[in-house]
């Protein structure tokens, strides 16, 4: 489908139906900047941590074909067990899934290159406390209608000992 040259903004991608993907990251904090499309992270790139887990927050890219611009693009982020399945927590109203949905769309910047993508920084900080047992798990984050959009970040819950202050 697509082809990358190699370069920075060099990906030339099909342009039948528009492309779309998605980059996802684990860190103790962050925070996107729109208007410079950084992400300001802290304790980037950890796979393991205690339970219940510590605060932390997913970090997302969306790099998004010029002609999936200026339209709205639904996001699905889940936490999932090692097999697939829907990790469900114990809620106010009874048992619930760790699911996150929202809407996101990425505008053209002024002086923008026709048909050059624009790259969308996300982040969704998450508090302390999901109470997960000793085991692998995974973030797995589609966008809708985009086969290709799909990112999955595993990571490992480690059992025992005391909670450290952060992931690592």
């Amino acid at each position: 489908m697509g082809k990358d040259r190699g370069g920075i903004g060099t990906r030339e991608f099909d342009r039948s139906g528009g492309d779309m993907r998605v980059s996802l990251f684990l860190s103790d904090a962050a925070q996107a900047d729109a208007q410079s499309g950084k992400v300001h992270a802290l304790g980037l790139g950890w796979r393991q941590c205690q339970t219940p887990t510590p605060p932390f927050a997913l970090v997302l890219f969306l790099d998004i074909d010029w002609d999936e611009t200026n339209k709205q693009h639904q996001l699905k982020c889940q936490l999932l067990t090692a097999d697939g399945d829907p990790v469900v927590v114990p809620g106010p109203h009874g048992p619930q899934r760790i699911l996150f949905e929202a809407a996101a769309e990425a505008g053209r910047a002024p002086g923008a290159i026709h048909g050059t993508s624009v790259r969308m920084p996300l982040t969704l900080n998450i508090p302390a406390g999901i109470p997960l047992e000793p085991g692998i798990y995974e973030w797995r984050v589609e966008v809708e209608g985009y086969e290709r959009a799909t990112a999955v970040e595993a990571f490992i819950v480690a059992g025992g000992g005391h909670p450290p202050a952060s992931c690592g």
